[in-house]
């Protein structure tokens, strides 16, 4: 085993799946999901988009709950054979849309928005005269996608398919863990993610903000350094494999 002890904060199928990678590669793990997942019921904003899917020149699905509750919609509205492009923010979120036969476009290299707008077919699908673009994600998030497209010329929406709750723990569940588990690493999959851990934390947190914290992006480095975690680790995507890189990149803390 190597010295690293790793908090996981992703939602508990997917803490789980990392947790799993994690242990085959030799580091210790402990799942304390901060991302629940749930649903929004079908409006009737979600049916109209659905029946004008198939107008739209492209499709954005941010994250794997958009994409995995995408699906499903479209298999209950009896949707196939969509020709138009679709893209996604990572490789495991164009992996659940191409199982159901979409053709999908996701960045190389960065797991965030400003690499998916670095792709040429996005942006030759969002300049296109009268383009219409849709974005598929949870409650809230960040405008950046949809200000970029809309100074192309491109006319999008926002479908938002679930929220994103934080699990109801006992108080000072967090720094309980940390302690008796003698965990000394911290891993953050998206900036309310880290929201939830500093609300978790608590009073608790200036002496958790010291422990080393791996994050996905440089937007959510710059969020946990403002709020005073001492040291961020930018793993520049939130796949496994990013993270396996950082960790082997960085030293394990000597506490």
């Amino acid at each position: 085993m190597t010295g690293w002890r790793l908090l996981l904060t992703r939602p508990a199928d997917d803490c789980a799946a990392l947790a799993e990678v994690l242990a085959g590669e030799g580091f210790f793990s402990s799942c304390l999901p901060l991302l629940d997942i749930a649903p929004l019921p079908v409006s009737d904003k979600i049916r109209q988009a659905m029946r004008q899917l198939s107008h739209c020149s492209a499709v954005i699905v941010v994250s794997k709950p958009a994409a995995r509750i995408a699906v499903d919609l479209l298999a209950a509205f009896g949707l196939q054979s969509l020709s138009m492009p679709w893209f996604s923010v990572g490789a495991a979120t164009a992996q659940i849309l191409r199982d159901h036969g979409l053709d999908v476009h996701f960045p190389a290299t960065g797991d965030d928005s400003e690499a998916l707008l670095q792709l040429p077919r996005l942006r030759e699908a969002g300049a296109r005269p009268g383009a219409q673009v849709w974005i598929l994600r949870g409650e809230g998030g960040r405008e950046l996608l949809a200000e970029r497209l809309r100074e192309l010329g491109a006319s999008v929406e926002y479908l938002e398919l679930y929220r994103r709750d934080l699990p109801a723990y006992p108080p000072h569940e967090l720094a309980q863990r940390i302690a008796a588990e003698r965990l000394n690493g911290l891993v953050v999959s998206s900036g309310q993610g880290f929201e939830h851990l500093r609300q978790m934390a608590g009073d608790a947190w200036p002496a958790i903000a010291q422990l080393p914290l791996f994050v996905p992006s440089p937007r959510v480095a710059e969020l946990a350094r403002a709020a005073g975690a001492k040291t961020v680790v930018d793993c520049r995507g939130a796949s496994a494999a990013a993270l396996l890189t950082a960790l082997r990149e960085h030293p394990v803390p000597v506490l």
